[in-house]
């Protein structure tokens, strides 16, 4: 097959790339060329937010499918289907889980009861449109520049979905850690660890919330098995691994890995101290279940978890981040929160 990806030399995008190449698709990447396109790949660079500019170009590749891994907004997606629509056989979009109003209720945009886990393919959507407020938009654009000020996936995919001349297929995505990750999802534990740090503290509500996770690798195969199978055509997929961790299972299994020896430290929120304290309502849970694409697919992730964290974590103590906007220390006060509660019971190791 002939695959065009857009943004396709990102995070994800390169590890796509890699596995349709290895498959022998013919593989063309859309991108900014602030990188070297993936071996053995063609490329184009343009700008994603003017892609009516390369248009000529880009049909000219005469992909049997598109995958837009930076698709923003329902413009972008209107603007995308009509330089397909007769140009290609399919479209694959990837999506996020922050459709979902369990998200918004997490984040406090949404009101009502807790939505019912794990989240399907088929759970309520948010009712409120565009997640962020533009000041976190600002955060969210130092790491992802293809983020627009009208950001919202919901709308996006109703465009994708409901095109009737060129079939749709849309991949909601969790969390992504791996080899990298521009969130540095695993730094914080790792950092602690590295800097022999004796405890490692969890405020109560953040320690069990549970939330859905995808190694990029694994991740990537998904995003290429859909895009090569033409019963993903008009369907709509979660990926994740089964089942969800909680934060204090995935910093368990982070420091097994590293055969840490020292002890997690919960404690309640108004003992914690406020740098690691996270907005939000913990009670809400993101538990998701992926079993419709392993079904319907025959989908399975080629890489053992034990294997994904390892290779993380490795990438972690080699690549430390100038700037992890997520991770905060502040070592004398967790010291002296520690110390306040190192008696209690609220030491689990």
């Amino acid at each position: 097959m002939r695959i065009l990806l857009i943004g396709g030399n990102g995070f994800i995008g390169r590890f796509v790339a890699a596995q349709l190449i290895q498959r022998r698709h013919a593989v063309m990447v859309f991108h900014r060329g602030t990188k070297p396109a993936p071996a053995g790949a063609e490329e184009l660079r343009g700008n994603r937010n003017q892609l009516t500019t390369g248009a000529y170009e880009l049909k000219r590749f005469t992909p049997d499918v598109v995958i837009d891994l930076t698709l923003s907004s329902a413009p972008q997606a209107e603007e995308l289907m009509k330089i397909f629509r007769g140009a290609a056989q399919r479209l694959v979009m990837l999506s996020s889980m922050d459709v979902y109003r369990a998200i918004g209720i997490r984040h406090g945009t949404e009101t009502g009861p807790l939505q019912e886990l794990p989240l399907t393919e088929e759970s309520e959507l948010r009712r409120t449109l565009h997640p962020y407020p533009p000041e976190n938009l600002q955060i969210l654009r130092k790491t992802f520049a293809w983020v627009t000020d009208d950001y919202d996936k919901i709308p996006a995919e109703r465009v994708v979905m409901n095109d009737r001349e060129l079939p749709g297929t849309v991949l909601r995505l969790p969390m992504v850690y791996g080899p990298g990750d521009p969130l540095h999802r695993f730094y914080p534990v790792v950092k602690r660890i590295s800097d022999k740090r004796c405890h490692i503290i969890f405020p109560e509500a953040l320690a069990a919330w549970r939330s859905p996770r995808g190694y990029v690798e694994n991740v990537a195969a998904a995003i290429a098995l859909a895009a090569t199978d033409e019963r993903a055509a008009r369907r709509i997929y979660n990926v994740c691994e089964q089942p969800s961790f909680s934060e204090l299972e995935w910093a368990r299994k982070i420091s097994s890995a590293i055969q840490w020896n020292g002890e997690f430290v919960i404690l309640p929120v108004e003992h914690t101290p406020p740098h690691l304290l996270r907005p939000g309502n913990a009670a809400q849970h993101w538990t998701a279940s992926s079993a419709r694409i392993r079904r319907e697919l025959d989908y399975q992730e080629p890489v053992a978890i034990e294997d994904a964290i390892q290779r993380t974590i490795n990438w972690e103590k080699e690549n430390p981040p100038a700037d992890a906007p997520f991770a905060q220390f502040d070592y004398p006060a967790e010291d002296a929160a520690v110390a306040a509660h190192k008696q209690g019971p609220n030491i689990v190791r």
